[in-house]
């Protein structure tokens, strides 16, 4: 798909307040392409295996430093217990304003500690004492591999009712995905159902096709016969790189005021520096 197909106008507003991820692991990234990214940019820090609250917080903290807003997830099944989320939280505010976070249930079958989903941390109150505005909820246009669309829907609406009583703003933050038709479909549904709230859109960025359909397959993403034709992905031989240039097209040119506010996460799948490049050159191309 050519860049000079896209509407500047709605790629921008579609643009507009994109955030991005990182793990412990990628400060060293982040500052290679501090450069690059405009100054307030929100900034997660996942909560995955392998990486200590220290790690974590230390990353939030340089994300900080470097002129960005970080957003360090929670993930539910992953904390022990109330205590050591507030052990979390306590470092977390030692190092940064912690205004924002994102809480997801995670990736453990069965939880390590007491909280069995996001739901429980949200509705532990513990946010609300840390003095926590906005929380990031997750979104599952193309469902979860392992949970009924009906009970996503369900705890999607819990979550988001628990947050309006104890007041605190929330957001929400998808998978990625190659295809943007479940993507509208979903958001029309959830407009539809009264969630009116931002929603980030996740994309990969660019990356090798065999990189993209490994985590594909990992986060129960379609990788559909039509979705490989459209995107030009290979599965036969796997070469070259992907980046998110049809999605961001189709979306550009479908989104409608139905679709409500809408934003795009990226997922650096290919590298941090990497995305951000191609970020700066998409939108040189485009104008913006």
């Amino acid at each position: 798909m050519a860049h000079a197909t896209l509407d500047r106008a709605a790629l921008a507003r579609l643009m507009t307040d994109y955030s991005l991820e990182i793990t412990p692991k990628d400060v060293e990234a982040l500052e290679n392409a501090a450069h690059m990214i405009p100054q307030g940019t929100l900034i997660s820090v996942t909560f995955l295996p392998g990486a200590e609250f220290a790690d974590r917080a230390r990353a939030a903290e340089r994300i900080q430093q470097l002129g960005f807003k970080p957003v360090p997830h929670l993930s539910a099944r992953r904390l022990l217990d109330p205590d050591n989320l507030r052990e979390y939280l306590d470092l977390l505010k030692t190092k940064i304003d912690l205004k924002h976070v994102f809480v997801i249930a995670g990736d453990p079958n069965e939880p390590l500690g007491t909280f069995e989903d996001a739901l429980a941390v949200i509705d532990s109150g513990i946010l609300k004492d840390y003095g926590i505005e906005h929380v990031g909820i997750s979104g599952y246009p193309e469902g979860h591999p392992d949970i009924t669309n009906e009970k996503l829907a369900k705890a999607m609406h819990d979550k988001v009712a628990s947050l309006k009583r104890q007041g605190i703003a929330y957001s929400i933050m998808t998978q990625f995905g190659f295809d943007a038709d479940p993507v509208l479909a979903w958001l029309k549904q959830i407009r539809a159902e009264g969630i009116d709230a931002p929603v980030r859109i996740g994309v990969a960025g660019p990356a090798s096709i065999k990189t993209l359909l490994r985590f594909a397959a990992r986060c129960g993403v379609g990788t559909s016969a039509k979705v490989v034709k459209k995107y030009g992905l290979s599965i036969t031989s796997l070469i070259g790189n992907a980046g998110p240039d049809p999605v961001i097209g189709d979306l550009t040119a479908q989104l409608g005021e139905e679709h409500g506010q809408v934003h795009l996460h990226f997922y650096p799948f290919g590298g941090l520096v990497k995305t951000n490049e191609w970020i700066v050159d998409f939108k040189k191309k485009q104008g913006l």
